[in-house]
């Protein structure tokens, strides 16, 4: 009888993505068929920022993410307390699209 193993996924990380891209802000943009999701890093005093990473999912994908998130975000608490979530002055958008920050 054959012995039937989920297959095991060999994921490579090379050193720059380990590192990692620092954000404070994420542009979410959707259409019927993806969603965009833009990370971006602004420093105060300075009236221009660039998107550092974009990531484009199917709706499938960005809603496992949520429910990843949320369930990650909960174990977090449950460990280290609540996370605070503090009001941010409103940034200006001066670009056109349908956006939500994140």
């Amino acid at each position: 009888m054959e012995d039937k193993k989920d297959p095991q996924l060999n994921i490579e990380l090379d050193q720059e993505v380990a590192e990692g891209t620092y954000s404070n802000l994420a542009i979410i943009n959707h259409s019927v068929s993806e969603f965009i999701v833009d990370f971006i890093n602004i420093m105060p005093g300075v009236p221009k920022a660039k998107v550092k990473s974009r990531i484009i999912l199917t709706p499938q994908h960005a809603k496992r993410l949520t429910k990843a998130l949320a369930e990650n975000v909960r174990r977090f608490e449950q460990a280290h307390g609540e996370i605070k979530d503090y009001e941010q002055v409103p940034i200006p958008m001066n670009f056109g699209g349908t956006t939500g920050e994140a």
